[in-house]
């Protein structure tokens, strides 16, 4: 089972492509994994002969563990990722399934699992913020200590300071278990655990004559759970409104539209929406604004050169949030371009790991719901998410006190307090406001 991300400790097999028996050479797909963010196709990098399936399509496994065996012919001997031949071996014995145990190496022996191509994935902003490391790797914290993806998730839901915890595994490696025995003696705490939440049974119980259907949580909606329930509870939200006059935009939008050429069936080459020109004015208010261009890394903070923009996107099951790169410098046109293809991916859960992790900031726009203004939570670690509400023709005072109706939208700028002050969340609100009210600003 390979490994997505620093902290993702296991995957659930949707579907096996080949069969025991089937042959197999490099390059061909041998199944799909599932994990809480996306779907993706793992390929075979031996040729062979798939000799054993341990692990069924609809079975999670943890990361590292064996879920099949590729051998020179059925049931024989197995083929190592070199294309060794290596002697023929009695079965091994399956991995232990459960969400609490550690992910285990492949056990000592001469049948060697088909490892998974690897590729360095950068950070995702579901998850915990580390240093990147090599994907298939342990991660390290100060010191040079490495630290298993599981030993890291678990010290984080239980505030252990994996500094000061000594490793039990090979080379001083930091283990579950080590974390484990942490929690349970009370040692190496940084932060109270948070309390538990009542139990399911607890929850049904409050519901004896009520009918229910029970839905399975998936991992995505796990995560999404655990990781909101902490920015919540762990980043110091506060919250900018103001209100946002669109005609100018309206109209350039419209002209823009207009302008678009159009291809031998008549489809224009591009279709401006309000949400391009939302990405494109914060970046630029980003760039304008860089104090605000930055996340909390704990000893430090982090402030970029360039505006990477996280997009929510809505999906079945929950939401992923694909981040347009260096937005102030794409054209309008481009981000359009980018995003359509970000949603469309995104809903199939299509994206790479690399294409919705990172950006200091985010956008959350439900104005196609028609709801006026709301508070979003920040993801981590960005330091702020801008929550964007419906255009709608609303009265407005003129300066000679008479009343005109005019296109306005209401945003919400939830801020980090850790990173960004109230002052500059304001002023990065102000630069975002002046921008899309004089759209001609962003465009130099």
């Amino acid at each position: 089972m390979p490994q997505l991300g620093e902290t993702v400790a296991e995957g659930k097999i949707t579907v096996w492509f080949k069969a025991v028996g089937d042959a197999v050479k490099p390059g061909d797909n041998l199944f799909e994994i599932e994990t809480d963010k996306v779907s993706m196709e793992v390929p075979a990098t031996s040729k062979g002969v798939i000799a054993e399936i341990r692990v069924n399509a609809g079975e999670i496994a943890p990361v590292g563990a064996v879920v099949a065996v590729i051998g020179d012919k059925a049931g024989a001997t197995a083929v190592s990722a070199k294309g060794e031949v290596a002697a023929t071996a009695s079965p091994l014995p399956s991995p232990p399934m459960g969400r609490g145990s550690a992910p285990s190496a492949p056990p000592t022996s001469n049948v060697q699992s088909t490892p998974v191509q690897k590729q360095s994935v950068p950070l995702d902003p579901f998850m915990e913020v580390r240093t990147p490391t090599q994907n298939f790797g342990p991660a390290k914290i100060a010191g040079g200590v490495s630290v298993t993806p599981l030993a890291r998730r678990l010290a984080g839901e239980n505030g252990i300071d994996l500094s000061r915890l000594k490793g039990s595994g090979p080379r001083g490696r930091i283990v579950a278990q080590d974390v484990e025995q942490a929690v349970g003696s009370g040692a190496a705490r940084t932060t109270a655990a948070a309390p538990a939440g009542m139990t399911a049974a607890q929850v049904k119980a409050l519901f004896p004559d009520t009918p229910y259907e029970e839905i399975p949580v998936d991992n995505m909606r796990r995560t999404i759970a655990r990781r909101m329930a902490d920015a919540k509870q762990t980043v110091p939200h506060f919250y900018l409104t103001l209100d946002i006059t669109l005609d100018t935009v309206l109209k350039l939008r419209e002209e823009a539209n207009a302008a678009a050429r159009k291809g031998a069936d008549g489809t224009p080459s591009y279709k401006l929406s309000i949400n391009d020109f939302v990405i494109k004015a914060l970046a630029v208010a980003l760039a304008r604004v860089p104090a605000a261009n930055a996340v909390w890394a704990e000893d430090r903070i982090l402030r970029f050169t360039q505006s990477d923009v996280g997009v929510a996107v809505a999906m079945e099951g929950g939401l992923l949030t694909p981040v347009v790169r260096q937005a102030e410098r794409k054209t309008l046109s481009a981000i359009s371009a980018e995003m359509q293809d970000f949603a469309a991916r995104a809903r199939e859960r299509k994206l790479k790991p690399a294409e919705y992790q990172g950006g200091a900031s985010a956008i959350s726009n439900l104005g196609m719901y028609g709801i006026r203004e709301f508070s979003a939570i920040i993801n981590p670690p960005q330091s702020t998410i801008l929550a964007v509400g419906a255009v709608s023709r609303r009265p407005v005072e003129a300066a000679d006190g008479s009343v005109a109706f005019a296109s306005q939208m209401t945003v919400t700028l939830s801020c980090d307090h850790r990173v960004v002050d109230g002052a500059l969340g304001a002023e990065l609100l102000a630069e975002f406001k002046s921008l899309m009210e004089s759209p001609a600003r962003m465009l130099v």
